[in-house]
């Protein structure tokens, strides 16, 4: 049997291939195929299980890294975005603060009292002075030298690692010119807004005053803040690297939103008029203090509100608190006598008290609760037109126990004591009355007269102003209206009834008695005005203790209360001054500031003499030729010499209190006043040789007084004096003469 070789498989594989037996090739090759096309599958669903875990994966970790730059994007648009778009706006943004003009504030007639204007201040940025390697000393030497600084503190705020700091706000133009020629590096001007005063004193008290910054502090500057401030605006503007301002949308239009201006009640002029007389009276007679305020009795305006000491507006850092204090609002004090014209008005509204009834002065001594009330002088009967002309206190107590404690209080009240006034001006006090539960039967006499209670200049002043107006009390306007800068109307002021205090009967009464007191015979003769007719009272009180029971043994206060035309009143007014030194009567002190203050109020106002001209001009007459045949002779001096130590007494007789008081103290001796008006004695005489700081008595009397004695002895002619058949003056001379001077009385002490 031959055997067959087997085959090599690959080369059977290829010769089948080559010779054409494809059954025996085909069958092969599929047999042998089989195992390799499973690994591949395998190897190919391998390697896309893997391609798919790696997309898988890839496409997890781009879903991870988007979700954490979602995330973060979140978190840097919405939860940091305020706090990021702060450090951008750092880095390129600088907001200024625009302050608005503050308004003006005018008088009644348009005269500008405070205004703002532009000035330069001087900031620096010390950032830029590090980034450009500038010395300290270069810049901050010549700069404090400049500016009048001392150089630590300039070189200590230069060294702040700041964007913006002060050198020194509001300079003078000569000093904004000089550093500008400089050219310090880092160093700038800006403008800011400056509160001027242009009258310097006038009105300080009322307008106040405002700070460095603008912010109103005291008056009106404090109380209408929010109308004369307007509104802050902050003005974004973009810079550069250095902290330059390069635009500003906002800076194109440098004008803020301005305040608002006010109209005030005030009359410059008059207003200047009570500054000045209270500046005199009050260094003449070495007081303390002195206010006054005058108003307009119809519509309660306020025309003038004055005080002494007063301060410069435009520095109140260079003056003392007690200067910068509105005393008119804030200071309270017993009124004395002043009082006594509402005490009697009230009585007469109530109808316990008639015009003719006779009151009982005792004499000039009453006892009360084992205590004693004391006239300056003693009288008998006194009708109310009497008690008011020589000021009695017995008088006026028991015209109070008329009323009753209820009655007596509550007249006060109404009248406006112990209670605001509601004027715009800060720190105002209300006074103290303190109910009549609490008072004792002593407490109820003094009051009547206008001891134990406190009042303010204001209150007074309008408690004057309600008799005047026919018992109207008014509303304090001291602001007439509040306009916008474009000239619209904001708000107006218009007067305002209180209430009424009384019928108009009875202040008309009161207002006629009060006429007396300014007449010849009165102790406010000195208020008696040329052209036209007042009614006053003067006051003369004791100043209350601080501390403790009782009053001050050397300390007074001289006041006066008046208004005039008597028939159509056009100001009343309430005068104070406030311990003063060499006289202390109301009379002679208060007396003549109401009088020179109203009679140039009333020229200011246009108010033409009234019909009582021909008697006024009589009465002038009278009154001038008392003063020019009463004036001091020449008398030819002593041969003998004065020793040293010594003085030689002048001459006073027929001199004012003021002339005589100077001339003392010319010759160095102390003057002791004994009434008021003219001096009609003296002790030592004129020319006697007494020792220095020795005291001169002097004896005044007022000039009506004079001139009816100088009528009686014939020295004025019988031609001179008041026809009482002249038509236009008869019922002036009835108001004048209707209290007669009783031939017994001694001369009338000023209260």
């Amino acid at each position: 049997m031959r055997q067959t070789p087997r085959p090599n498989k690959g080369y059977t594989t290829r010769s089948a291939a080559v010779s054409g037996a494809p059954e025996t090739v085909s069958r092969d090759a599929g047999a042998a195929s089989r195992p390799t096309k499973a690994a591949a599958a395998a190897r190919a669903a391998a390697r896309q299980r893997w391609m798919r875990f790696r997309l898988l994966l890839l496409g997890g970790v781009v879903a991870c890294a988007a979700a954490l730059l979602i995330y973060r994007a979140y978190v840097l648009q919405q939860v940091r975005s305020p706090m990021l778009a702060e450090l951008a706006e750092a880095q390129y943004l600088k907001h200024l603060q625009l302050a608005p003009k503050r308004g003006t504030i005018r008088d009644r007639h348009g005269v500008e009292l405070a205004v703002s204007v532009e000035i330069y201040s001087v900031w620096a940025n010390p950032r830029e002075l590090k980034r450009r390697e500038v010395p300290l000393a270069s810049v901050g030497e010549p700069l404090a030298a400049l500016l009048g600084l001392a150089p630590d503190l300039v070189s200590n705020r230069l060294n702040r690692d700041k964007l913006f700091v002060w050198i020194k706000r509001h300079i003078q133009p000569k000093e904004a010119e000089a550093l500008q020629a400089l050219d310090l590096p880092g160093v700038y001007l800006t403008r800011e807004a400056r509160r001027f005063y242009p009258h310097r004193e006038l009105a300080s008290h009322v307008l106040g005053f405002a700070d460095i910054d603008g912010v109103g502090k005291e008056g009106l500057e404090r109380h209408f803040e929010a109308s004369l401030r307007g509104s802050i605006l902050a003005a974004p503007a973009i810079r550069d690297r250095d902290g330059n301002v390069v635009f500003s949308e906002r800076l194109l239009d440098d004008r803020a939103a301005e305040g608002d201006d006010l109209m005030l009640t005030l009359d410059r002029a008059i207003q200047h008029r009570a500054e000045q007389e209270l500046f005199r009276t009050v260094r003449a007679s070495e007081a303390r203090a002195g206010s006054l305020v005058a108003i307009d009795p119809a519509t309660g305006e306020i025309l003038a509100l004055a005080n002494y000491p007063t301060f410069n507006p435009n520095e109140p850092g260079h003056a003392a608190a007690e200067s910068r204090r509105n005393r008119a609002v804030t200071d309270r004090f017993e009124p004395g006598s002043t009082l006594k014209p509402f005490t009697v008005a009230a009585a007469l509204a109530a109808r316990v008290l008639r015009p003719s009834d006779l009151i009982d002065c005792e004499g000039g001594r009453m006892v009360v609760a084992d205590q004693q009330i004391h006239d300056t002088h003693p009288h008998g009967l006194l009708k109310p037109a009497e008690i008011l002309t020589y000021s009695s206190n017995i008088g006026t107590a028991k015209v109070g126990r008329l009323l009753g404690k209820d009655k007596l209080y509550n007249a006060l009240r109404r009248f406006g004591f112990g209670a605001l006034t509601g004027v715009p001006l800060p720190a105002e006090t209300e006074g103290q009355l303190t109910h009549y539960d609490g008072w004792f039967e002593m407490d109820a006499a003094t009051i009547a007269f206008g001891q134990g209670m406190s009042v303010t200049v204001l209150q007074l002043a309008l408690a004057t102003a309600a008799l005047a107006n026919g018992g109207n009390l008014m509303e304090p306007r001291l602001v007439k209206r509040i306009t916008s800068a474009s000239g619209r109307e904001v708000k107006t002021f218009a007067p305002t009834v209180r209430r009424s205090v009384l019928p108009s009967r009875s202040a008309r009464l009161v207002a006629e008695m009060l006429t007396a007191v300014t007449g010849a015979s009165g102790t406010g003769s000195e208020a008696s005005l040329e052209h036209h007719l007042a009614a006053g009272k003067t006051g003369t009180a004791q100043k209350a203790k601080l501390t403790g029971r009782g009053y001050e043994r050397d300390k007074w206060i001289a006041s006066f209360v008046g208004f005039a035309p008597l028939e159509s009143p056009r100001i009343a007014m309430a005068v104070v001054i406030d311990e003063p030194m060499a006289v202390h009567a109301g009379g002679v002190l208060a007396a003549p500031v109401f009088r020179r203050v109203t009679d140039a109020a009333l020229r200011r106002l246009g108010v033409p003499a009234t019909g009582t001209r021909s008697l006024i001009a009589k009465l002038s007459e009278v009154r001038s030729r008392v003063k020019a045949e009463g004036q001091p002779r020449e008398t030819p001096r002593s041969a003998e010499p004065v020793p040293a130590g010594a003085a030689r007494v002048p001459s006073l007789t027929a001199l004012g209190v003021k002339d005589a008081v100077t001339r003392l103290a010319r010759a160095g001796l102390l003057p002791q006043v004994e009434g008021s008006g003219i001096v009609i004695q003296q002790d030592p005489e004129a020319h006697t040789i007494v020792e220095k700081g020795d005291r001169v008595r002097l004896t005044l009397e007022p000039y009506g007084v004079v001139a009816r004695h100088a009528h009686r002895s014939g020295a004025l002619g019988g031609a001179r004096g008041i026809d009482p058949s002249d038509a236009s003056t008869s019922e002036v001379v009835s108001s004048l003469g209707r209290v007669p001077v009783s031939p017994a009385a001694a001369p009338v002490a000023p209260q």
